[in-house]
């Protein structure tokens, strides 16, 4: 038998991703992480017409022409088509960006709890992560990020977050700004559930003046639009930073669905915003129903995400995370144990409202049972 690469044994050292069981028989699954809704009428009427058209062969690597201009007039603030490429999802923007950055021996800092696969990708890059554990009250350590960024190749955040629902303040994006500032560091804003928001006052990495030159926002249509199917993606930055991802996103992935480009443009449609808005209204009203059902459970403690569809919930009880996870299954629910998250996120476990309000209440009440009840010797 070969020997183990050495890029996946870095993954397997440090990946903190679990499997998700399939929700089966009579089990609530309050784990998903993408949209229950159908991808709008619009982009799928689009899609139709686009293979009706023959548009089934390769375009660009950098992404379709037409698809790229919609995105830098969308966009605004200055950055032309040069600044844009498509990818292949949201995932493989985030790794192309990571791989095109990062150099074995670097240092990557990352958000603590926050998405597990940018850690993942670091160790594939052969960098090397550093957390930041957020304050008590979910903001950024300001002080310690500043100290830990001196010298970094890197600072990529996540907002809303995943798992945690938080934005990021104005305030917040100043300090970042100000400890880059004269540094060879790049920052990279995931920025996946920034058209479910429950309020006013995000900021994105592009509205941040003094981050211009150093700034990449990696965007998916998967979860505003519901198209976590299609595999769709982009990146915005400098020209020369997206040139370089660009380069390492054709050389993994190659060109993007051409016919799925040209559907994509139809997202921008007034008739999709319409539909947007109608998902998110419905966002809303199961983030209120999840929250008033959490409240009864007087172990679990919680702040309403500011977007996203996930609630971050600390936990009263001595059991891990892991503990908690193989409970709930038992009790008929599914939720992600917040070690997955980072070290910060035990203790915590993540629940999704991406579900009908029913499996919402029912999910719920039999998570209830977890911290209502003592687990039996030998579970």
């Amino acid at each position: 038998m070969a020997a183990q690469n050495d890029l996946v044994a870095r993954i397997r050292a440090t990946s903190l991703r679990t499997p998700m069981s399939p929700a089966t028989g009579d089990v609530v699954s309050l784990a998903i992480g993408e949209p229950d809704f159908a991808t709008p009428p619009g982009i799928v009427a689009a899609m139709k017409r686009a293979l009706d058209a023959g548009h089934t062969h390769y375009t660009s690597p950098l992404g379709l022409p037409e698809l790229r201009s919609a995105i830098s007039g969308r966009v605004g603030r200055g950055y032309d088509p040069d600044g844009v490429t498509i990818t292949h999802g949201g995932s493989a923007g985030l790794a192309a960006v990571i791989m095109s950055a990062v150099n074995p021996g670097d240092t990557v800092v990352i958000d603590d709890p926050t998405y597990s696969l940018y850690a993942d990708i670091v160790a594939a890059a052969g960098g090397t992560t550093v957390r930041v554990a957020r304050r008590a009250d979910g903001r950024i350590d300001q002080e310690r990020l500043r100290a830990v960024l001196a010298g970094a190749a890197l600072l990529i955040v996540c907002q809303p977050g995943n798992p945690t629902g938080r934005i990021l303040t104005a305030e917040e994006w100043r300090s970042i700004a100000e400890a880059t500032r004269g540094t060879g560091t790049l920052v990279l804003s995931d920025e996946a559930y920034g058209g479910i928001l429950y309020g006013d006052g995000f900021v994105s990495v592009l509205d941040v003046a003094d981050l211009r030159d150093r700034a990449v926002l990696c965007q998916t249509f998967s979860k505003t639009y519901a198209m976590t199917g299609w595999r769709l993606g982009y990146l915005v930055g400098p020209a020369s930073v997206i040139a370089d991802a660009a380069l390492v996103h054709r050389t993994v992935n190659g060109a993007i669905n051409t016919a799925a480009q040209h559907a994509a443009l139809a997202a921008f449609d007034a008739a999709v915003e319409r539909d947007l808005k109608a998902m998110v209204d419905q966002y809303r009203e199961r983030r209120d129903v999840m929250g008033a059902e959490l409240l009864a459970i007087p172990r679990l403690t919680f702040e309403p995400p500011d977007g996203g569809f996930y609630f971050f919930c600390a936990y009263d009880d001595p059991r891990t995370s892991l503990e908690i996870r193989d409970a709930a299954r038992r009790c008929g629910v599914l939720i992600r144990p917040g070690r997955e998250f980072g070290p910060a996120g035990e203790g915590h476990i993540r629940l999704s409202f991406a579900t009908s309000v029913a499996d919402i209440v029912c999910g719920v009440r039999r998570l209830a049972e977890v911290f209502d009840r003592p687990e039996p010797p030998g579970a």
